[in-house]
């Protein structure tokens, strides 16, 4: 389809085996591709700290199969506050959801700073950059994002901006993490979004990114209904058409 690199979904990855690991490598030198980036999912909100030592371990674990592809950034999260039943349930709410019970909001951003901290030492001995994204639970702002960033204060962990992830005021709020921004996740939605679809005008977020002078990677990522054969080939020509021209 004429991509020039490949993120991987950790959890479509058939096995961790070495033998996997590397066969991806092999696969995409051959194909002519980078592996560019890995996406992985954590959780660091919890009242139970072995649970978050759980989330801890399974990153570490993930920073290192990233290192073993030779992939140079890792997207992460914060996780959600967990109270909202489904995802669907979610979506009708805009992304927002009550905290635990008993819990605030500062000591939720502890445990993700705390955690986070830990899993960025190990990102700096693999020369992972692990890119926060602006997600639901703590990374439903920019401001919440960049609260998490700024207090772990290391240069291995930045982060990683979802297109789509803002249902509201995206290009604004796209811009204030754009300098710390390690990839972009750039959505699509031909025929409609699957839980929601956004108009986005791809030309000016370009120009932000030019304007904040990254130079890094822009991953699709469809979320569309129509099917996936004729919508990614629309979609990459779009981003290469506003990308290439910002």
């Amino acid at each position: 389809m004429g991509f020039d690199g490949v993120e991987i979904l950790h959890m479509q990855m058939a096995r961790e085996d070495n033998d996997y690991l590397q066969s991806l490598k092999q696969l995409a030198h051959l194909e002519g591709l980078c592996l560019m980036g890995f996406s992985t999912h954590q959780s660091f909100i919890s009242t139970d700290p072995a649970k978050r030592r759980e989330n801890v371990q399974h990153t570490i674990k993930c920073i290192e199969l990233a290192y073993r592809m030779g992939i140079p950034t890792m997207r992460v999260n914060t996780g959600r506050w967990g109270t909202t039943k489904s995802f669907d349930e979610l979506m009708t709410n805009r992304g927002i959801e009550p905290p635990l019970n008993g819990v605030t909001e500062d000591e939720a951003f502890g445990w993700v700073i705390d955690c986070l901290g830990e899993c960025s030492k190990k990102a700096a001995e693999c020369g992972v950059t692990l890119g926060l994204e602006n997600h639901w639970g703590l990374g439903l702002t920019p401001q919440g994002v960049l609260r998490i960033v700024d207090a772990v204060k290391s240069p291995w962990l930045m982060c990683t901006s979802d297109t789509g992830c803002f249902l509201e005021d995206p290009y604004d709020r796209l811009e204030i993490m754009a300098p710390r921004t390690c990839l972009v996740q750039a959505k699509t939605y031909h025929g409609g979004g699957k839980w929601y679809t956004l108009d986005l005008d791809y030309p000016r977020i370009a120009k932000i990114y030019r304007k904040h002078n990254y130079r890094g990677w822009i991953s699709l990522e469809y979320e569309g209904k129509e099917d996936w054969h004729t919508a990614i080939p629309k979609s990459l020509a779009d981003l290469r058409t506003a990308f290439e021209g910002a």
